[in-house]
């Protein structure tokens, strides 16, 4: 087989791994509470943001909730953005209790009339248990502001990283159930083969690219052009 044919092979079979139903919230039930979750540096707070952007665009709007208190560079990022988007955020003191955040954070898009609620928690490393604790009694928490709450899970992996990110999926896959994941950082070298992994390990589907640093940098997963660009082929 020629090398071009058995790319197009290789491409056809990752497509069809990534492939998944397009994501449609039920926007009837308002709102949805999304947490945002993953290690350091994988691009969460940028995530957030820029999703806040997207579904406001699309007629929903949102309100982000400030959960990353460790780091306060966190907080004051996502504020930078906030006010750059129009978009209300609710945080907390550095040092407070992330779940205590999430809560209010719910609360208020309920109590706004925001379509849904974006969580930037903070990063945490998947090998730490009593960091996994801490992201699991956030989701106990937020579902107590919100039956159901988060509705969703989404993993932010680092695109540029490889086979350490399908344990990180793993094990946040077993803390928390993941519902999605979010590739960050693909308009570098890295094509983000991680999420072929990842999907073959949890059956999470990939949510949203990040392809860039502007607001609508963020795409939905074009599974076929995903595919095709990991062989090599666009």
């Amino acid at each position: 087989m020629r090398a071009g044919g058995a790319a197009e092979v290789a491409a056809a079979v990752l497509e069809r791994r990534l492939a998944s139903p397009p994501w449609t919230p039920d926007w009837s039930s308002t709102p949805v509470v999304i947490l945002l979750l993953g290690v350091n540096g994988a691009g969460k707070t940028t995530t957030a943001a820029k999703l806040a952007a997207r579904l406001g665009a699309e007629g929903h709007p949102a309100l982000l909730g400030a959960c990353d208190t460790f780091r306060a560079a966190a907080g004051a990022q996502l504020e930078t953005w906030a006010s750059r988007l129009g978009v209300p955020v609710v945080g907390g003191k550095p040092g407070a209790d992330p779940a205590a955040v999430a809560f209010d954070a719910v609360t208020a898009g309920a109590a706004r009339g925001a379509h849904a609620v974006l969580l930037d928690s903070a990063g945490r490393l998947h090998t730490k248990a009593h960091l996994l604790e801490e992201l699991r009694k956030l989701v106990r928490v937020a579902g107590k502001a919100r039956a159901g709450a988060p509705h969703e899970r989404w993993l932010v992996v680092d695109g540029s990283l490889g086979s350490n990110s399908v344990e990180q999926a793993r094990v946040f896959h077993e803390a928390v159930g993941l519902t999605g994941l979010v590739v960050t950082k693909l308009d570098g070298e890295g094509r983000g083969g991680a999420a072929v992994g990842i999907a073959r390990e949890t059956g999470v589907p990939v949510r949203f690219v990040g392809v860039g640093e502007a607001a609508e940098d963020l795409l939905p997963l074009d599974a076929r052009a995903y595919a095709r660009s990991l062989v090599g082929l666009d």
